[in-house]
């Protein structure tokens, strides 16, 4: 099989090539084209690569880089999409504009997540409507945030051939399962119940024997403090809701403080990155066989501070964690259930995908594209059917996907009200007031968006 990732220059392509050289993914592709238009962080990858292939005795998939979108795409059976428009430094104006407005400043969620996928959504119909000029036959997973958004506007013109991954979601799952003694198994979701959206869900029901397990879970608060999403919300108020929400909640749950951390830090999670990048990829790009153990200690580092405004006292997050692991297995496991019938006899591969919803979750459109347990075969990934949500939840996905679909009739229909109108339903914005300021502070920030809406850039 030959893979294609777009954004092949991007700070986790190493954990996708290191799957793909060892354990069960390895031998599933020949041939791997890490497509950029970065040729700097093309070459501190490659360096990455080459030097950890080296260490694996060249047990890898051949690597092979370009700058040309159509030369990367032509006989590719799969490709990973995980573009960033406007790099980290976009990734910084996208915080700073809502958090100079007293708003949470975070890439995927609230004023941030819209501003970050208008810029995301064009260059992704671009990759989408080149691969049906290229390769007509072949898949997209796409990793490219804000994972729902974006793949909400690439299924009218790839269809099933286009699935959105997350890792968060299932994360939470198994560790979950883990706590409440009953780990679940690689590919399966027996017993899972979870409904929501990209970096908006709920795991409402862990059964296992006939039986669920996650009341006697949310009752226990040493069980609790075990795992990252049990330590974010206090004990009593899980128990009140009844269910356990993905770690993206604590945001809408417990805003003032999570604002407040993100202000009291001397740099924003963007601005850490931007730091930490701006010096790393020029000395991978000349670290020879180096460059593996230069980049897997900043990646650890990295990932220490995810979400760290939500911890208190200085926590450190779960070694699992640390250790990597999440995106690219997820990705991995939807491409092999893609390719190879290789649960035969089991129906499929099961994750948590974001995929068009088709009635498995009650009270949202049939075509929204939901995050949901699914089964994945060689004829794509299906939706299975939740319970409907509780009324608060069923209200926030509903507000939160009428904005995903503002925002993308913003990009598709070049209609910069329809921009304006996603910042003020946000239910984390909720005024007219201050989404007139945020889209001209995002303009002023992404000139190039006012070509968006016919303005000049």
């Amino acid at each position: 099989m030959r893979l294609m990732i777009a954004g092949g220059g991007g700070f986790r392509v190493p954990l996708v090539y290191r799957a793909l050289s060892t354990g069960t993914f390895a031998g599933l592709v020949r041939e791997l084209v890490l497509f950029d238009v970065d040729p700097l962080r093309l070459a501190a990858i490659n360096a990455v690569l080459s030097a950890l292939g080296s260490s694996l005795g060249g047990r890898g998939p051949a690597v092979r880089t370009t700058a040309s979108l159509a030369e990367g795409l032509e006989g590719t059976d799969m490709v990973f999409a995980a573009i960033r428009p406007g790099g980290t430094a976009g990734r910084t104006a996208d915080e700073r504009v809502a958090l100079d407005l007293g708003l949470l400043g975070q890439e995927t969620t609230g004023a941030g997540g819209i501003s970050y996928a208008l810029r995301s959504i064009p260059g992704m119909l671009e990759l989408a409507h080149e691969m049906r000029r290229r390769c007509p036959d072949a898949w997209l997973v796409n990793f490219t945030n804000p994972a729902g958004m974006v793949t909400e506007a690439l299924v009218p013109v790839l269809g099933k051939q286009v699935i959105g991954i997350c890792d968060s979601a299932g994360a939470l799952a198994h560790r979950a399962a883990r706590a409440a003694g009953a780990p679940l198994p690689d590919g399966r979701l027996d017993g899972v119940g979870y409904y929501g959206l990209n970096h908006l869900g709920w795991l409402y029901r862990l059964e296992s024997g006939g039986r669920d397990l996650l009341p006697g879970l949310l009752a226990d608060a040493q069980a609790l403090s075990g795992f990252e999403e049990g330590r974010l919300f206090p004990q009593p108020f899980l128990q009140s809701l009844g269910c356990l929400p993905n770690e993206y909640l604590y945001y809408y749950y417990d805003t003032a403080r999570a604002v407040g951390a993100i202000r009291a830090t001397l740099q924003t999670r963007g601005e850490s990155i931007h730091e930490q990048q701006s010096e790393l990829y020029p000395a991978l790009a000349a670290a020879g066989s180096g460059a593996y153990e230069l980049w897997d200690a900043a990646r650890r580092s990295r990932e220490e501070g995810y979400l760290a405004e939500a911890r208190a006292n200085g926590e450190q997050r779960d070694e699992e964690d640390l250790a990597g692991g999440g995106y690219e297995r997820v990705a991995l496991g939807v491409m092999r259930a893609l390719s190879v019938d290789f649960q035969s006899g089991r129906g499929g591969t099961e994750l948590i995908l974001n995929t068009p919803n088709a009635g498995a979750i009650p009270g949202l459109p049939a075509d929204a594209v939901v995050e949901v347990p699914c089964v994945v075969t060689p004829d794509g990934a299906v939706a299975l059917p939740q319970d409907r949500p509780g009324d608060a939840q069923l209200a926030l996905m509903q507000r939160v996907k009428e904005v995903e679909r503002l925002t993308v009739s913003a990009v598709v229909e070049g209609n910069r009200d329809h921009a304006r109108r996603a910042f003020a339903r946000h239910p984390l914005i909720d005024s007219d007031k201050l989404a007139v300021e945020l889209l001209a502070g995002y303009e002023a920030a992404f000139p190039a968006l006012r070509l968006l809406w016919g303005g000049e850039d």
